[in-house]
């Protein structure tokens, strides 16, 4: 790890002031990310900015949304009660997320702008687009069980990791974004950039920004929902397929419909087809279509394509779970 200088600034003006000011800044909170790329040599700050001290570690419930500070922990975030009873599948994705450890220096902020966990990104010695675009991608012809399946392109197919980024997609999260001149707000699910021919450009964060909360509207299918991950061991592992999935009835009939998935994209994959399918059916009979169309898309590699038949497995069963609920 090569030498860096700290800076803790006093607030969230100074802190934005001085990333925007600084060349090769970069912002740490829990650092649960940043150091592990910083120590195999991903990446190299020459100057990290403390932002723990700033005013964002702060749950807001209000009628209508529910604003979530940037700083606020992952495991403050997964027992809140108002998370566990209003937006299950948030708290649910937190918990299978991770260790416990690490929920308690993680925040959501963070999380959502956490890199992938592909193994060629993260080794200097591999080839890989993201890290050094047009350096070619080792994963293409190497291990690549654990890669995408949607949104990939010839330059790259890692994976998005976050567990709790597919849940906010499904949730309809926005972002509030503090820069040097100005605020904006962006959907989460418009935040994140398929690779193409630049995999390195992986969100729409621009210099000097600040993520500084994640609002979270109340809608109809987010209180009867559910997170389901599957993967190769119970703990502290990443997904093969994970699915947030959430349904609100009318009657006997599907009124909303909620499906994000994790572990087969390269970005949190909101599957609105897959929801708009499931719309005015009667349920279960429309579980399997509704999936069928989910991974219609798929481009599946030598190593990986038993993620499509995973994945419709668990958009069903994921379904299923959250209708016996109602």
């Amino acid at each position: 790890m090569q030498a860096f200088e700290l800076l803790q600034p006093a607030d969230t003006r100074e802190a934005i002031e001085l990333s925007a000011r600084t060349k090769g800044a970069a912002f740490i909170a829990g650092g649960t990310n940043v150091v592990d790329l910083m120590k195999c040599g991903v990446a190299s700050p020459s100057t990290l900015i403390d932002i723990t001290r700033l005013p964002l570690a702060a749950i807001d419930v209000e009628p209508d949304r529910l604003r979530i500070g940037a700083l606020v922990l992952n495991s403050a975030v997964a027992h809140h009660p108002v998370v566990v009873e209003q937006f299950p599948m948030l708290a649910e994705a937190f918990l299978a997320g991770a260790s416990p450890q690490l929920r308690n220096m993680a925040t959501i902020g963070g999380n959502v702008l956490q890199r992938t966990r592909c193994p060629y990104f993260r080794d200097p010695a591999a080839a890989c687009n993201k890290r050094h675009p047009g350096d070619g991608c080792d994963a293409l012809e190497g291990l690549h069980r654990m890669h995408a399946i949607l949104g990939t392109s010839d330059a790259c197919i890692a994976t998005h990791a976050s567990d709790a980024a597919v849940a906010l997609v499904a949730l309809d999260a926005i972002l509030e974004i503090q820069g040097p001149s100005s605020a904006r707000r962006v959907s989460l699910e418009e935040f994140y950039s398929f690779p193409g021919d630049t995999p390195n450009v992986e969100n729409d964060l621009r210099p000097g920004e600040l993520i500084v909360a994640i609002e979270i509207p109340r809608g109809r299918a987010h209180k009867h929902s559910t997170y389901l991950k599957v993967r190769d061991r119970a703990s502290y592992e990443f997904a093969l397929v994970s699915v947030a999935a959430g349904l609100d009835f009318d009657g006997d009939r599907i009124g909303d419909a909620r499906i994000a998935l994790g572990g087969v994209g390269t970005i949190p994959w909101r599957v609105r087809a897959a929801e708009d399918a499931l719309l005015d059916s009667e349920g279960d009979s429309a579980y399997e279509r509704a999936a069928q169309i989910a991974l219609e898309h798929a481009v599946p590699r030598r190593d990986n394509g038993f993620k499509i038949e995973l994945a419709k497995r668990a958009i069903v069963r994921a379904l299923e779970t959250v209708r016996r609920g109602q």
